[in-house]
């Protein structure tokens, strides 16, 4: 009997079973190539780093450019023309500019105006909680987890109730990972649209400030060194864009996680006080992103013993990082007490750590706190199912595509 090989088949196959569990490849590169270099589907010339250590020792080395600029023909290969316009931003490059743009927004994203949306937080993750069925089997995310960061950030930005729907549907469309000409043309026109809405939006809050971010980022674009208009909208679309998918992924992962250790579950629920502890171990045993944005390198140089030629991409697996055991003990173990999770570096490290941080730690506490107080005997619609995470050929955000889920109200 003979078969017959299907190397795309194949390749399907494995690449569907490491987006269902990507960390025995992770733990096998770490020992054995913890700087790999590698050829992903836009054919470029990358090196995945894979240990702690050194993810934390690239995360600020000047010699990785983030200034995608620099590395044009590369930049535009893989994302295309149409997110020049979208990636002008802090994100996307390095001092001096990157230290002029997070020192204005940085000043207006304050501690004191994160906090102020405690209040407005709760009553979101209230309203919608309320909307949920009890008693029936039905998704958690669309219904839950990705309304309340879309939803907080379009709040602190300023964006009309009546066009938050767009916001999401856009920023969908945005994150969706592909090579192929179908993604690249859908990915392109969500991207010009978004550049349409955030330049007249910018337009509207300059003519008629309110008490939002995006009016006062305005405001900052009218003083001498301020945001010029280009940087604005750009600003506007990362602080939408990565203000909610990843925190949306969070939450989600979050739930499933707890639901499948009830033991954590119960820890959390008898003592209140684990809920911010509890949010730092999940994001580093499965936070929602997957690998930090891309970086390029400036000049020869050596991580890990691996040489990294000049021009090379340089990824950094944050989700490998964070499970190393040469810092943390038992990293495959969820454990909310566990001490030292805070060292995780989900949320980036040096001059790009995440601005939004504060923010996404605040939704996820009281989305999990709401949930599990308000259902404390939620439970997985069917608990043999295994988990539906996204099998995308490039990993960005690590998430779920579905969270079915039974709310049962607390026993009187």
């Amino acid at each position: 009997m003979t078969t017959t090989h299907d190397p795309v088949a194949a390749a399907e196959r494995c690449t569907a079973e490491f987006r269902r569990n990507p960390h025995p490849v992770y733990a096998h590169l770490r020992d054995t190539a913890p700087v790999c270099p590698m050829t992903p589907p836009h054919g470029i010339e990358t090196y995945l780093i894979t240990r702690y250590e050194d993810a934390r020792a690239a995360l600020s080395d000047p010699r990785l450019s983030k200034d995608m600029y620099g590395a044009m023909d590369a930049y535009r290969r893989i994302f295309g023309d149409s997110s020049v316009a979208l990636d002008d931003n802090m994100l996307n490059s390095d001092p001096p500019k990157h230290t002029r743009l997070r020192k204005l927004v940085n000043s207006e994203f304050t501690p004191r105006r994160v906090e102020a949306l405690r209040p407005k937080i709760q009553d979101i993750v209230d309203r919608l909680l309320d909307a949920c069925p009890t008693g029936e089997p039905f998704d958690l995310l669309p219904a839950f987890a990705f309304p309340v960061p879309i939803t907080v950030i379009c709040e602190l930005l300023g964006v009309p109730p009546q066009e938050r729907s767009l916001m999401q549907e856009l920023s969908t469309t945005v994150a969706q990972t592909g090579f192929g000409e179908e993604f690249k043309r859908a990915q392109q026109q969500a991207e010009e649209d978004l550049h349409a809405y955030f330049t007249e939006l910018i337009a509207r809050k300059r003519g008629r400030p309110g008490d939002d971010l995006l009016s006062a980022l305005a405001a900052a674009r009218d003083q001498e060194g301020g945001l010029t208009g280009g940087e604005l909208v750009s600003t506007a679309f990362l602080l939408m864009f990565a203000g909610h998918k990843t925190t949306a992924y969070l939450i989600g992962n979050a739930v499933h996680h707890f639901l499948a250790d009830p033991a954590q579950l119960r820890a959390v629920r008898e003592d209140p006080e684990l809920i911010g502890p509890a949010v730092e171990e999940l994001v580093r045993f499965d936070g929602s992103v997957e690998s930090a944005t891309f970086r390029y390198a400036t000049e020869d140089m050596e991580i890990g013993g691996t040489r990294i030629p000049k021009g090379s991409l340089v990824q950094i697996s944050l989700l490998s990082a964070n499970r190393d055991p040469l810092k943390f003990e038992d990293p495959d173990v969820f454990d909310v007490r566990r001490p030292g999770t805070a060292a995780h570096i989900g949320f980036g490290h040096g001059g790009h750590y995440c601005l939004g941080a504060p923010l996404a730690r605040l939704e996820t506490q009281l989305a999990l706190s709401g949930l599990f107080t308000r259902f404390p005997r939620i439970a997985p619609a069917d608990p043999r199912a295994e988990p539906a995470w996204m099998e995308v050929p490039f990993p960005a955000f690590r998430g779920l595509t579905e969270l079915p889920v039974v709310l049962e109200p607390a026993a009187i």
